[in-house]
């Protein structure tokens, strides 16, 4: 029996990550033990061990640990990996919707009138570029909240591809579609939820399928700027308890979670252009 394209790919994605581990767990030196160390070792090195990149035994062993209960809460400085990824994705999920609330109606408003396109694209031009994270300072003194100013750079940084893509999607509805339209006399309502919409659909999805990855990873970013909860938090908490260890794993974490999001808007890409 011929085996599928898709279990063939499989197969050589886990063999690739077999040998890898396996290469990388070989590779790997093992930390010495301070009653390990001669007399000058523990003269030169202060009697330290060495700190080194772990073994992917070791990684997994924390994974394992740290997803054996990761909604625990033991005060500020120590929760659950469970609880850090939620205020992470709650700020990601709270911008991204806000944006989608304004990227979706202006981004139509640019595509269907060229005076508005001509009149915003200068303004556009000059704030998309920005980084998001530049805007954290004046975010800070304005808000004077760290949540809601990791918020608010995450409504900053997903706005534009949505806005963008919209715009080039309604923009782009074949224009006999649009007169046929104006010919039974729908108005302009109707014309962009029954004509423009479902034709500028895969478009626009393609524009939130790339927003939420920014916005992904950009909250890292910021979280490592206030502080206080978040994965990217975890991630600058573990680095200044010098355990590379929970590093790695919280960096594979943030990977998974991002896979995941892209994989959601990659379903509801598919369904929208098999619904075309």
């Amino acid at each position: 029996m011929t085996l599928s394209l898709n279990i063939k790919a499989m197969l050589v994605s886990v063999a690739i990550l077999i040998v890898w581990l396996g290469v990388w767990e070989i590779a790997t030196p093992r930390a010495t033990a301070v009653g390990e160390m001669t007399e000058y070792e523990m003269l030169m090195g202060g009697g330290a061990p060495k700190a080194g990149i772990p073994a992917p035994s070791e990684i997994i062993a924390k994974a394992v640990e740290e997803l054996s209960n990761p909604f625990y809460d033991a005060g500020p400085n120590d929760k659950g990996i469970g609880i850090q990824i939620g205020y992470s994705l709650f700020r990601v999920l709270a911008g991204y919707f806000l944006a989608a609330l304004i990227a979706l109606p202006v981004g139509f408003l640019i595509g269907m009138s060229p005076l508005m396109h001509k009149a915003l694209d200068p303004y556009i031009q000059v704030l998309r570029p920005i980084s998001p994270l530049a805007w954290m300072p004046l975010a800070l003194f304005l808000i004077r909240d760290s949540q809601a100013s990791a918020i608010f750079v995450i409504f900053i940084c997903s706005i534009w591809p949505m806005l963008i893509n919209t715009a080039f999607g309604v923009a782009g509805v074949r224009k006999d579609w649009v007169n046929v339209a104006r010919t039974h006399e729908l108005g302009p309502l109707r014309t962009a939820f029954q004509v423009i919409l479902p034709a500028a659909a895969p478009t626009i999805v393609t524009g939130m399928r790339i927003s939420i990855g920014i916005a992904w990873l950009v909250i890292v970013a910021a979280e490592m700027l206030v502080g206080g909860t978040g994965i990217g938090y975890y991630v600058w908490n573990e680095w200044n308890n010098l355990d590379l260890t929970s590093v790695i794993f919280s960096i594979l974490t943030i990977g998974v979670v991002g896979m995941l999001l892209d994989a959601a808007f990659g379903q509801l890409q598919r369904a929208v252009r098999y619904q075309e």
